[in-house]
């Protein structure tokens, strides 16, 4: 048996794009995510991490499971980072690093809405 469920609730439907819109404004900027890793913070939302990736250059190639793969030109080593209940996995983030201090990696800012 195969069941959907409509929205047609307005006010439902204003409440979902709210909660859209703040998601939004809770978002660290990747220098600022950069700043708190460097510093030990091992609490990082998976967002912010995907960002702050996106800021060195990379691009996401491709989504295998929960596994969120990254290329960058110029690198031929790929980046894996995975999401647990919205956070980044620690030592994923320790291989992400490794790669821009090995390939000498640049931070680009960008610019978000």
């Amino acid at each position: 048996m195969k069941f959907t469920v409509q929205v047609t609730d307005a006010a439902i439907l204003d409440q979902i794009e709210a909660a859209e819109r703040s998601e939004n404004k809770f978002r660290m900027k990747p220098r600022r995510t950069l700043e708190r890793i460097l510093a030990g913070s091992k609490d990082v939302r998976f967002a912010d991490l995907v960002r702050m990736v996106e800021a060195f250059g990379f691009r996401l190639s491709r989504v295998r499971g929960s596994h969120h793969i990254f290329t960058c030109a110029g690198v031929p080593e790929l980046v894996n980072i995975q999401e647990v209940h919205g956070e980044a996995k620690p030592y994923q983030i320790r291989q992400f690093l490794s790669v821009v201090e090995k390939y000498n990696l640049q931070f680009i800012e960008i610019e978000q809405p």
